[in-house]
């Protein structure tokens, strides 16, 4: 069970951080997005 856990616990942080580089993406685009609106105006 232990060998499980310690797979399940990698498997985890492999996710949050692949959760944490997506939402920084979607920020980071969505800024540039406004950015680009208040340019056309």
């Amino acid at each position: 069970m232990t060998g499980l856990d310690i797979v399940l616990v990698f498997a985890v942080i492999l996710f949050a951080r692949l959760g944490m580089r997506l939402v920084s993406k979607y920020i980071k685009m969505k800024k540039e997005d406004e950015g680009e609106k208040k340019r056309l105006d």
